[in-house]
């Protein structure tokens, strides 16, 4: 895939570009958005994703293979911030943040996220270029963080964990907010609001969730370019998806489950292929194990869609069993109390 710089120079500042009208646009006045505005600018954000792999398919050099690639980066990173909007809403919960002021809290932890992948983006990049082995490292990664992700009991709570009592150790907070500012000074002393505390829960949150999802997008795909566009456009709109799906987040029960089938999906995806291009002396002296299967891109994506489609089907009918069951016990409790009044 040929990108030139120029090409480079133009998606960055468009990226930005985005960002900085989001910013003007809807965040920079505190509100809490409808469910409306959040619906129209999801719709477009999604839609002009999906352009934009259309786009590459078309384009002399690119080609549908790259696009394909594309689609399912695409795909795996939106599921990955669902996730992450996920752990958003649990620190945003912890720490009592305002409706009108989750907007602002939302697109810094976003824009943050997309530094730190644009970083690991390129670390992964030069230690592909120079070091076939690291897709050992990759898809020993990504096994683990399906492990973690299918076992781990979602009880921890960011707001409160280790890493903030320590910050808030060594930090002056305030216990209110002051509108959405980070800092405010009382009595000569200057303090830290609650705020800069959600934003620095928010900033670490993305480093671990940036561990998790460059990994498992360079199992998809070796080019950049691709792996750079595809995080752009799943973190686009995801503050107006917050808005939408807020009370959704909750009933995807299965979500964890379904992200730990795709990533252990991905990290053999990517042990297959180290050994299709295995340079280690102490693996077949060195030499490619050309009889391993290498996984088409378009099995992949169709793998991807059709577990984000089975955990978001089976999370929504096991809530709406759940909360039936509920609703028969809660008769059933009131016709019993009923009864021993009537008696």
């Amino acid at each position: 895939m040929d990108i030139t710089p120029l090409v480079w120079i133009i998606t960055i500042a468009v990226t930005i570009a985005f960002f900085v009208y989001e910013f003007f646009a809807h965040v920079r006045t505190p509100h809490e958005p409808t469910i409306a505005e959040s619906a129209r600018w999801s719709a477009f954000y999604i839609g002009l994703a999906l352009i934009f792999g259309v786009v590459i398919g078309f384009v002399p050099g690119w080609g549908w293979v790259f696009a394909g690639e594309y689609f399912a980066g695409y795909l795996t990173e939106k599921a990955l911030s669902i996730d992450n909007l996920f752990v958003f809403l649990i620190i945003m919960t912890g720490f009592a943040v305002p409706k009108k002021y989750q907007q602002k809290v939302l697109m810094i932890g976003i824009v943050i996220a997309l530094i730190m992948r644009g970083a690991f983006i390129a670390i992964g990049a030069a230690l592909i270029d120079n070091f076939s082995w690291i897709f050992y490292i990759f898809g020993a990664l990504l096994l683990f963080l399906a492990y973690r992700q299918a076992f781990s009991h979602g009880d921890s709570d960011p707001a409160n964990g280790k890493f903030m009592r320590f910050v808030r150790r060594h930090l002056p907070v305030t216990d209110e907010y002051n509108s959405d500012k980070l800092t405010v000074k009382k009595n000569g002393k200057r303090f830290v609001t609650p705020m800069l505390l959600v934003i620095i829960a928010i900033g670490f949150i993305d480093l671990v969730f940036a561990v998790d999802s460059i990994p498992a997008i360079y199992g998809l795909t070796n080019e950049a370019y691709i792996v750079f566009t595809a995080n752009a456009f799943a973190l686009m709109g995801l503050r107006q998806l917050f808005f939408l799906i807020g009370g959704l987040l909750e009933r995807l029960v299965y979500l964890a489950q379904g992200l730990a089938v795709i990533l252990a999906f991905i990290g053999v995806k990517l042990v297959f292929h180290a050994l299709h291009v295995n340079e280690l002396p102490f693996i077949n002296g060195g030499e490619p194990l050309l009889w391993v299967p290498e996984i088409p891109i378009w099995f992949s994506l169709l793998f991807i869609a059709a577990t984000v489609a089975v955990a978001t089907i089976a999370s929504l009918r096991k809530t709406r069993g759940d909360r039936a069951k509920g609703d028969r016990e809660q008769v059933q409790g009131e016709e019993i109390t009923t009864a021993s009044d009537a008696d």
